[in-house]
């Protein structure tokens, strides 16, 4: 063997002739407590033949497992064959040793697949959990989420047949902003030209006020009454007169310097004196117990009668009973007058 070199591995011997070893077979074969007291290791042993693993097996680590070491393991070598680890209690001792290696070896495997399939259980809940989690969001944001249902815009006739709180309509400020914008003259009648203000610090619609007017003044049951008048609003210059919506004090105001007292029954007026015809927001806003809860038809009143005025007529009644109410009337004031009872109008051409 060239120097440097550790000894070759042993090659495996056959093992002897004439079949197993008897003390192997003897092992199994009597009636022995298996599990009384082996004798001392110092014991004399039968020889036997050489083990053919000794030369690979390291038997010293035998005390992990309660088996005492052999003296003999430390004796040199002597170029015989070393004496078989006979006898029935070592062979047992060696298959008992192999069995709980084996046993041992299953319940590491068997807790390594635990801990491993433990893991993987506690991973896949986990991730199961996350992806529950994840899902439900993502499914959430998938379906469309159930909207309350939103209440549509009022249309116009919606917003002039509601009655509106008395607190929205005084303002109290004596000053006036001027509805931006134009709305021109539909017709090709008598243009007359004119522009809405509204006092400061009300809580009422001015788009909606303005609105109102040019519909109201250019319906054919109006004064634009076969094409006689059209009329255009416009925000600044030169105008024919200033509709104005106005708190009921400073209605009384405007009213008073044309000599018009509004204060007694809280009512409008055109102050002729001035270029504003003086539309009362409260009246505007909760209207008259003579039209109850017909606001749109009492609004298109109020902006006839006192444009009306602001045109050259003059108040009258009706002079019939069941008759419709001329625009003229003080129909804020009262219908019915002399005995005669007369309906509602709006208009000074209710015919059309």
């Amino acid at each position: 063997m060239p120097a440097g070199q550790g000894a070759p591995f042993p090659r495996q011997r056959q093992a002897p002739p004439g079949g197993p070893r008897q003390d192997y077979l003897d092992a199994f074969g009597e009636d022995t407590d298996l599990f009384s007291p082996r004798a001392s290791a110092s014991a004399p042993r039968p020889p036997g033949p050489a083990d053919p693993y000794a030369a690979v097996t390291d038997w010293s680590a035998a005390p992990a497992t309660g088996i005492p070491a052999d003296p003999d393991d430390d004796a040199p070598p002597t170029g015989e064959p070393a004496p078989a680890r006979g006898g029935k209690g070592w062979a047992f001792t060696g298959i008992a040793a192999a069995a709980v290696t084996t046993v041992l070896a299953v319940v590491v495997a068997g807790q390594v697949t635990d801990e491993r399939g433990g893991t993987g259980v506690q991973a896949q809940a986990a991730d199961e959990q996350t992806r529950d989690v994840r899902d439900s969001a993502s499914r959430g944001d998938d379906r469309e989420t159930p909207s309350v249902p939103s209440a549509a815009p009022l249309t116009y006739e919606q917003k002039m047949d509601k009655k509106y709180p008395l607190s929205a309509a005084r303002g109290g400020t004596g000053k006036f902003d001027a509805i931006p914008g134009i709305d021109k003259a539909p017709g090709k009648g008598q243009k007359v030209t004119y522009r809405v203000d509204v006092e400061q610090g009300l809580g009422l619609d001015g788009e909606l006020f303005a609105e109102a007017v040019q519909k109201t003044l250019n319906d054919n049951r109006s004064w634009a009454h076969n094409g006689a008048r059209t009329f255009e609003r416009v925000h600044s210059g030169e105008v024919d007169f200033v509709i104005t919506l106005a708190g009921p004090d400073t209605t009384a105001d405007w009213c008073a310097k044309s000599g018009l007292d509004t204060t007694v029954d809280n009512v409008s007026c055109d102050s002729a004196a001035t270029e504003r015809v003086m539309i009362n927001a409260d009246r505007w806003a909760r209207g008259a117990d003579t039209y109850g809860d017909k606001m749109h038809a009492y609004r298109q009143m109020l902006i006839n009668h006192e444009i009306g005025h602001r045109l050259g007529y003059n108040h009258v009644t009706c002079d019939k009973d069941g008759d419709l109410a001329p625009v003229m009337q003080q129909q804020t004031k009262f219908l019915d007058h002399d005995g005669i009872s007369c309906r509602p109008n709006a208009w000074p051409y209710p015919k059309g």
